[in-house]
């Protein structure tokens, strides 16, 4: 019954009135039989009805007290009553479909009843049961076919609202999944891992009090192992929090394995793997991404030699590069595009391994988003990553902080 919600659609209430209105007219100029057609008074109590109609059909109640009032007009005073009846029963019909309470529907066709039934006050009992049976068509077929269009509607609702509540139920399971397996994976981290990192540091201090007399240098490589186990314990510790509850430390939620004055020399060695495979690429690398806290400065990194690798893969060799990396106020703009010229080689070296996909989760984690897509010669892949202090770029359907 679907068709019944969109062909009674509360939106289109003006042109069924419209339509109806041209069927009247239409009644009056050729389906009233006799030679003198339409008298006057017909005239004049359709035209009313055609007004009435057309202005108020966004007040359904209002519609259908004038259409009722023109009705018991019309029954003293002519034969043919047929405007006036098809416009009161199609107020009740209207009514019925967009009463905000069932109380006024029942009041409307008690009231349309009433007006019918004053017709028949006076006349000989047989009669009055025809005109009782007219009462099935005048009001009850319009009041039975509006409680039908509002069942569907109130049905084709609780459908929507069903498909919701399933969709919802569904991300919370799958969400509930993600947050188990990341709990798993957490707990395996640090009994695995953080366990030895810190066995390993203590046995190295407790080394440094027992040695007081090594060599310097010894102790240099006992300090430098300390200071990096204490190093690794931390970052173990943050990944760990991030798997746990991701939203939680999202912007500072990244494990990295490279020194921030080494990024400059890291971009630069994976330039060069892309120019071995046959890549021309120019680079514009800022002097300041050495400044860059280690998790930007991995970020910036792995997203590189990703858009490299791509570029290699499906640009194809003899193409050209352009990796552009600049640090303005705190924020690293960051971008790799190609003329798409060139077939692809085989051997290319392999990036981060997860594609777009992979670099977009990455530049989310820090609160940027990635735009990756065709432009007028090649491919272009760009990010801004916000300043290590910015408030995160909230995810999709979450509300704003107050």
């Amino acid at each position: 019954m679907g068709w019944v919600g969109r062909l009674f659609d509360a939106r289109d209430t003006f042109a069924r009135i419209l339509l109806l209105d041209l069927s009247g007219v239409g009644y009056l100029v050729v389906g009233v039989h006799g030679p003198p057609g339409p008298t006057d008074t017909q005239w004049a109590l359709a035209v009313p009805a055609f007004a009435v109609a057309l202005a108020c059909h966004r007040r359904p109640l209002l519609n259908l007290l004038l259409q009722s009032a023109l009705l018991a007009a019309a029954f003293p005073l002519i034969d043919d009553v047929m405007i006036n009846q098809v416009g009161a029963s199609w107020a009740l019909l209207e009514l019925t479909m967009r009463a905000t309470r069932p109380r006024t529907i029942w009041v409307g066709a008690g009231l349309l009843a009433a007006v019918d039934l004053s017709d028949q006050i006076g006349v000989p009992v047989r009669t009055a049961l025809t005109g009782l049976f007219g009462l099935a068509v005048t009001v009850c077929l319009p009041l039975l076919l509006g409680l039908v269009v509002r069942t569907t509607r109130e049905l084709g609702r609780q459908a929507e609202e069903r498909a919701e509540a399933d969709r919802r139920r569904r991300e919370s399971e799958s969400r509930a999944a993600r947050a188990d397996e990341r709990g798993a994976i957490a707990r395996e981290l640090h009994d695995v891992l953080a366990h030895h990192v810190a066995s390993m540091v203590l046995r190295v201090g407790v080394a440094r009090h027992v040695l007081p007399d090594v060599d310097p240098r010894v102790g240099a490589v006992f300090d430098d192992v300390h200071a990096t186990g204490t190093a690794a314990l931390t970052d173990l510790r943050r990944l760990v929090a991030v798997l746990r509850d991701p939203d939680g430390v999202r912007g500072d939620a990244a494990l990295t394995a490279i020194e921030p004055a080494a990024l400059p020399s890291a971009l630069g060695a994976a330039v060069d793997r892309a120019r071995q495979a046959g890549v021309v690429v120019e680079a514009d690398v800022d002097p300041a991404v050495g400044t860059l806290d280690a998790v930007r400065g991995q970020a910036v990194l792995r997203l590189t030699q990703e858009a490299l690798t791509n570029v290699a893969k499906h640009a194809g060799a003899a193409a050209r590069a352009r990796l552009t990396v600049s640090v303005e106020d705190g924020a690293v703009h960051w971008t790799v595009s190609d003329d798409g010229r060139g077939a692809a080689p085989a051997g290319m070296p392999s990036g981060g391994g997860h594609g777009i996909v992979g670099m977009r989760e990455r530049v989310e984690v820090l609160g940027g988003r990635l735009e990756a897509g065709p432009t007028e010669s090649g491919w272009r892949v760009r990010t801004v990553l916000p300043p290590a202090h910015a408030t995160p770029r909230p995810r999709p359907g979450a509300p704003e902080p107050a």
